[in-house]
């Protein structure tokens, strides 16, 4: 079966395209360094002919709230638009378990207009909605640090792996359409905090942060 993967060179991507591979299927990585632009439109045409699903896992390349909506609701018409053109049988987006309740967020504000766009159109579809990815450990350290210090809000964090990420996306884009959404989630949840500090402690994080041995994580409650 041919399944297009948009963003199949990013983090979550290339795994899935890479899983579908696997499991001997024509899984075409879509995205701008292979001449695929879902924003504006160059290579769908030609990157959805004979397939089956296109699996949407592609991302902002900006996080300003008018850039980000413009992404997500440019890129989803115009897939969208060339899936019913094509013929395209199912098409499995992804996106952030919880988003309807952070909408003071421009990002979360966009992944709500993208889920209502996929929801409106008459492709069958599949919604996977994922935790923040363990990955992304590392850049929220790293954004949050102040000095010595990395400041961190002690709130409930449940990371989950990108690899198991993109083997749910890979099993959902291999079944059925949804028509509706299924969540995934990391298998440990526990504060942000506590979860920074523990993957510090085991260096994981440690070649990103510019800190000293001696810094420490705060929790803002």
């Amino acid at each position: 079966m041919k399944i297009v993967v948009i963003g199949g060179s990013g983090l979550i991507g290339s795994r899935v395209v890479t899983k579908l591979r696997e499991q001997k299927h024509e899984a075409v990585d879509a995205s701008p360094k292979s001449g695929v632009n879902s924003v504006t439109g160059e290579g769908l045409a030609e990157a959805m002919k004979g397939a089956s699903v296109v699996v949407d896992v592609s991302n902002a390349p900006s996080w300003d709230d008018a850039a980000v909506m413009e992404f997500f609701e440019t890129s989803t018409h115009n897939l969208l638009s060339h899936e019913a053109t094509a013929g395209i049988k199912h098409h499995v987006a992804l996106s952030v378990v919880g988003s309807e309740r952070m909408l003071e967020s421009g990002y979360f504000r966009a992944k709500i207009a993208q889920e209502n766009l996929i929801k409106a159109s008459a492709i069958p579809h599949s919604i996977v909605r994922a935790t923040q990815f363990f990955e992304f450990v590392k850049a929220i350290a790293d954004y949050s640090t102040e000095g010595s210090k990395v400041r961190l809000p002690h709130v409930f964090f449940q990371p989950i792996a990108a690899d198991d990420v993109a083997g749910a996306v890979s099993q959902v884009a291999l079944g059925q359409p949804i028509h509706g959404t299924v969540e995934i989630e990391g298998p440990e949840r526990s504060y942000l905090d506590e979860i920074v500090r523990k993957a510090w402690r085991q260096a994981r994080i440690r070649a990103r942060l510019s800190l000293t041995r001696t810094a420490t994580i705060t929790a803002s409650r």
